[in-house]
């Protein structure tokens, strides 16, 4: 299970509401908790009591059916929320299994506290709204792609999601080590087929891996070599909006700049 740091009573009730520092500290009703690869921040089936704000590290969602089949819905990287189904309005009980994929570090807001702080600070709720407005845009992209896009450009295109491509400044990254059974769960296709199309985009140096994958932007010309329906999936996921896109970019340093300072 994961571990919890002491809470910081200091609250600054004095002082203008800042989401930033509400997100990077420790305080009533919420408080920063770490894992370690493979830990889990909540389970299938488990209360949603709290939501989680990721300061630093990669999660994993994962479902499971009936039958025991298990099978990834996405990956969540530092500046996203975790178990947003907790502030329904009737709480219910968790859709998926998040589980830390690297160590990880997030703040854990219960759920009464994270309701009230959305009605009575409008900065926050204004960028939560933010974020589930791009959550939903994310969500029918997959759709899209999945329903239109051939498997090696939705393998293309997940691979430059992980590498988080598209913003402004930000060099070639090494994404997270994954397994290519969980690629092939989140494309909807064969282990076998992934490692076909990781050798095909390896040979044209679309990327390197030796352990961990590098992705170069060059992989993009997949995704974008027809410019139909699959365009738009990219638009809508990879390529928001370029002003939204900024504006988030921007939401998100602050915040981990502040965490980072706190640490």
């Amino acid at each position: 299970m994961y571990t919890t740091e002491a809470l910081d009573m200091k609250e600054t009730t004095d002082a203008a509401f800042d989401p930033a520092t509400f997100l990077a500290n420790a305080g009533v009703g919420r408080r920063i908790v770490r894992l370690k690869a493979r830990e889990a921040f909540f389970s299938q089936a488990d209360d949603a009591n709290c939501i989680f704000y990721l300061q630093s590290g990669r999660v994993k969602l994962t479902v499971v059916s009936e039958q025991g089949k298990e099978a990834t819905i996405t990956l969540l990287s530092a500046g996203e929320f975790i178990g947003e189904e907790s502030i329904a309005a009737v709480a219910g009980l968790r859709m998926a299994t998040a589980t830390a994929v690297i160590a990880c570090t997030a703040l854990r807001i219960e759920r009464a506290e994270m309701i009230r702080v959305m009605h009575e600070e409008h900065t926050f709720s204004d960028l939560f709204l933010s974020f589930l407005l791009a959550r939903s845009m994310r969500i029918q992209a997959d759709l899209v792609d999945q329903l239109f896009n051939s498997s090696e450009k939705r393998l293309a295109r997940i691979l430059l999601l992980m590498a988080e491509f598209g913003r402004p400044g930000e060099p070639e990254m090494l994404i997270p080590q994954i397994t290519q059974e969980t690629l092939a769960e989140m494309i909807g296709t064969t282990r076998s087929r992934v490692s076909f199309f990781m050798n095909r985009f390896r040979k044209m140096g679309f990327i390197e891996y030796n352990g961990r994958i590098r992705v170069h932007k060059s992989l993009l010309n997949v995704v974008l070599h027809d410019q139909l329906p699959e365009h738009n999936a990219v638009s809508a996921s990879i390529l928001i909006d370029k002003k939204d896109q900024t504006k988030q970019i921007r939401q998100k340093k602050v915040i981990v700049s502040k965490t980072a300072q706190n640490e």
